[in-house]
């Protein structure tokens, strides 16, 4: 007879039948903070301990809820811990009937006791990650996070459900939220899939709050850059051979034992399926990698609706990615991945990509620039027309006409100093853009010549690039050894100019580069400024690498010269050659996200209100 009572009611349709009745100490609510008025508090220390009660059933927080509501004048300061103990209560794994309630109570306390705005609002953001369960290791109580809760995507549905209608009753809404979102960040020593579920959410903000979103884009990208800074390109590839060897060495061992074995019915056993190994074994590099996952999803999503590319939208993101890139990408020292979600929106439109290059044009001619940021600037103007494929050729030749003309003007204003010597602290715009141009045409000279050889050299040769490589400045002994070898090889072959000539001279003299010290004084330099790093060099990250490959032009020996470099000898196969043009010619630096924080930043664009993408991303699995 139990058992048949057991059973009706696990099979007791919720939604259809009124409450199960269920014991209850003390009066209503009312009465309760009428006594606690009066002086008398056990009947409310009793509720208190109730609403904190782990096997609290859905029927009696409904009846609180509701009794809540209409009380919800009462609530004042001075019943905080009461009104805290109510925003503990775990709602969000509740049945849709406790959810719905719970969700106009907060309406209701939000909208006549603004006092516990941000109380709410903080609620819901610790949401925003799985939530934690104890793992015993041993005798040892471990607390982690439960990542593999199946209700994750239903919990922060209901979370931002909340978030947007607290900001239908209080239009403030925003200015309070975005400390708490800044607050609520996890640290980064998190697991990936805790930081991948706060950063997707947080981006949903910029959704239903687009005021918010260059203040969420900042948030994030800083976040990422402190990642990608501590995550340089040489310890990734170190990490992930060693894995790669030992996974290597593992099959090997596996292959071993199943080799010519049979089952019991003497049929020879199939191999394993070969199996997939997307994680990147370094662990920060894993975690960066799975939140450009996230990141790159929602600059495919924000600028698509349904399918097809939304110009205005586009432009709005455009907008606020490059107030972000100005503030905190352009100033971070060598960071290898973030900067690729700019490459990636730009892949959509080539106008996207013209205005980029253009307004790195802008930064690094412009001498009210840091000297710093101008360097910088024509380190991503080269990298990005050497790297992006969907940049044709009739862009680069436009940006070497601005380039080149630039560079002789600067001549021009050195030719009348004569004693103009070789000083990158002086001259560092000047030789970083004479290198984004010597990059530029290793990269991309084939494209040009292509069609028309006599067209495409007559328009080599008008660039005169033999003045530049001539002159005083001596740029080919401040640019990197293999840019410089492979240009000579090139200029060689087509006859541009005889680079040879000046690479033995300055080989054999050995010519100091040097810095002005105080007063004026020269002192020896032991490092070239302009040995620093590419910012679009190979995309190394595996998950999110799938979206750049396509987009991505790699390194490939040109078969129509050959340069004096010892990268290219002994190589066994080309096909598995990897893009080493620059392969450990950069040195290892101590990364810095913002050298200067607030000195380097552009001035603010206004903020643009974006209608409501796609919901793509708001429902993109997790």
């Amino acid at each position: 007879m139990q058992d048949c009572k057991n059973m009706e009611i696990e099979n007791r349709d919720f939604m259809n039948t009124p409450p199960v009745k269920t014991v209850r100490f003390g009066g209503n609510v009312v009465d309760t903070l009428t006594k606690f008025k009066q002086g008398d508090t056990r009947d409310y220390e009793l509720l208190k301990h109730q609403l904190t009660d782990p096997d609290i059933k859905d029927a009696q927080i409904i009846n609180w809820l509701q009794e809540f509501r209409n009380c919800v004048t009462q609530l004042t300061k001075d019943h905080e811990q009461l009104v805290y103990a109510v925003l503990r209560l775990p709602w969000l794994k509740r049945s849709p009937s406790v959810v719905e309630e719970y969700l106009a109570f907060l309406s209701n306390l939000v909208s006549a006791q603004t006092v516990y705005l941000r109380s709410c609002l903080k609620m819901i953001v610790s949401n925003f990650t799985p939530g934690r369960i104890i793992v015993q290791e041993g005798d040892v109580n471990i607390s982690d996070s439960d990542d593999d809760d199946e209700n994750l995507p239903r919990n922060f549905d209901r979370c931002h459900q909340g978030l947007q209608m607290i900001g239908r009753y209080v239009p403030s809404t925003s200015r309070f939220l975005m400390p708490i979102l800044c607050e609520k960040f996890p640290f980064m020593h998190k697991s990936a899939r805790t930081l991948e579920c706060y950063v997707h959410n947080v981006l949903r903000v910029s959704i239903f709050f687009p005021v918010l979103r260059r203040e969420i884009l900042e948030l994030v990208v800083g976040k990422m850059l402190k990642l990608d800074v501590s995550a340089p390109h040489r310890e990734i590839e170190e990490v992930e051979e060693s894995a790669a060897a030992q996974q290597l060495a593992s099959d090997g061992d596996q292959d071993e034992c199943l080799f010519d074995m049979e089952d019991e019915e003497g049929t020879p056993r199939a191999p394993p399926a070969a199996v997939e190994h997307s994680a990147m074994a370094h662990p920060v590099a894993e975690q960066l990698d799975m939140l450009m996952c996230v990141m790159l999803a929602y600059v495919k999503d924000v600028c698509h609706e349904n399918g097809s590319l939304h110009l205005e939208h586009t432009k709005a993101l455009y907008r606020d990615l490059v107030s972000v890139f100005d503030k905190l990408i352009l100033p971070t020292h060598a960071s290898c991945h973030v900067q690729f979600l700019l490459f990636y929106l730009c892949s959509f439109r080539l106008g996207l990509a013209e205005a980029f290059l253009e307004h790195l044009w802008k930064l690094l001619q412009s001498p009210s620039q840091p000297a710093v940021l101008r360097h910088t600037a024509a380190g991503y103007v080269g990298s990005f027309l050497a790297r992006a494929k969907f940049v044709p050729v009739v862009t680069v030749k436009a940006c070497l006409d601005l380039l080149v003309p630039w560079l002789h003007q600067y001549i021009d204003s050195q030719d009348a100093n004569s004693a103009t010597f070789c000083d990158v602290t002086l001259h560092g715009p000047f030789y970083a853009a004479c290198q984004a141009v010597f990059y530029t045409l290793v990269f991309r000279h084939q494209a040009i010549l292509e069609g028309s050889m006599r067209k495409g050299l007559s328009y080599l040769q008008g660039l005169n690039l033999e003045r530049i490589v001539m002159s005083q400045l001596n740029p080919l002994k401040v640019c990197l050894p293999p840019i410089t070898s492979m240009f000579a090889a090139i200029s060689r072959k087509y006859q541009l100019v005889f680079c040879y000539t000046i690479i033995e001279r300055n080989n054999r003299l050995v010519l100091p580069v040097v810095r002005s010290g105080q007063g004026g004084d020269a002192q020896p330099a032991n490092t070239n400024p302009l040995d620093s790093f590419f910012p679009f060099d190979p995309y190394l990250l595996k998950r999110s690498g799938k979206l750049i490959e396509p987009l991505y032009q790699v390194w490939k020996e040109p078969s129509d010269c050959e340069a004096d470099s010892p990268k290219t000898a002994g190589r066994k196969d080309p096909a598995e050659e990897e893009d080493d043009f620059l392969h450990g010619e950069t040195p290892q630096v101590d990364a810095m996200v913002g050298i200067t924080p607030g000195s380097y930043e552009s001035q603010s664009q206004s903020p643009s209100s974006v209608g409501s993408p796609p919901v793509t991303f708001l429902h993109r699995p997790f």
